[in-house]
């Protein structure tokens, strides 16, 4: 469990939390529960996703992978292990006028399972080696990677006791920005290095798998991603200065390199 989740990263989903918690007035303390949670189904995610049944890669965050280092059977289990955890520590939120920690642990349940993350990452297996049109595509990455992305914002609002119409625009912020997180991995699979991304490269490309450069090819990939950023950035326009955090994480998403 530690060698993965305390092997680095981007830690967006947890910064996400934090931040939506501060751009609804929230205190960035109530909601380190639920940060720590989607971090720890995020590395989860990750140990199985890197599994030889599923995307068999052998490099991650800068280190070979869990099963290649502890074996297949014991990656399993970490992974099983993270993905408990989760749910320990997002249920230590403290409650509020508006959500009990029950609320963040369904939110979490919801995002990460057969309707979330599961579901995207099932559809993605099912994918490899077909010819998979742009909305398909968009419908994978929206389960896969935005669920949880989405729900790292929501999860942080709703320990600050946010509104409905405070969760509404967080979460259009949440779903524009996780496809075009998505868009923009895609893009540094073909034009990064593994020494940059901290894992293989060129994947998508001998899986067969459907990317967003395949489709619209590498400068169409790029509109994309610009396009959605204009999105997420338009969503956030209600919450005023207080949403200048997130508008800074999705403006260096957008230029990132690794």
């Amino acid at each position: 469990m530690r060698y993965s989740l305390l092997a680095g990263g981007k830690r967006l989903r947890p910064i996400l939390c934090l931040a939506a918690a501060r751009a609804v007035g929230g205190k960035e303390s109530h909601a380190l529960p639920a940060a720590c949670a989607v971090e720890c189904i995020h590395t989860y995610s990750l140990i199985h996703d890197d599994l030889p049944c599923m995307d068999d890669d052998n490099f991650r965050r800068g280190r070979p992978t869990s099963h290649r280092v502890f074996g297949e059977a014991v990656a399993v289990l970490a992974g099983d292990a993270l993905l408990t955890q989760a749910f320990a520590s997002v249920a230590r939120t403290p409650p509020n006028r508006r959500y009990s920690p029950a609320d963040l642990v369904s939110e979490l349940a919801h995002a990460s399972g057969s309707l979330g993350l599961i579901a995207g990452q099932v559809l993605d297996l099912d994918s490899e080696k077909k010819r998979v049109p742009l909305k398909k595509l968009v419908e994978i990455h929206r389960a896969k990677t935005g669920a949880l992305i989405t729900t790292s914002l929501r999860l942080g609002a709703m320990s600050a006791a946010a509104s409905a119409r405070s969760l509404r625009h967080l979460s259009r912020f949440g779903q524009a920005l996780g496809l075009a997180f998505q868009v923009i991995d895609d893009i540094l699979d073909i034009t990064s290095t593994r020494e940059k991304l901290g894992k293989s490269i060129g994947k998508d490309r001998s899986s067969g798998k459907a990317t967003y450069p395949r489709l619209l090819g590498l400068a169409g990939a790029q509109r994309e991603a610009d396009r959605l950023t204009a999105t997420a950035r338009a969503a956030l326009r209600p919450l005023g200065s207080s949403a200048a955090p997130l508008l800074a994480i999705a403006d260096t998403l957008l230029r990132r390199d690794h």
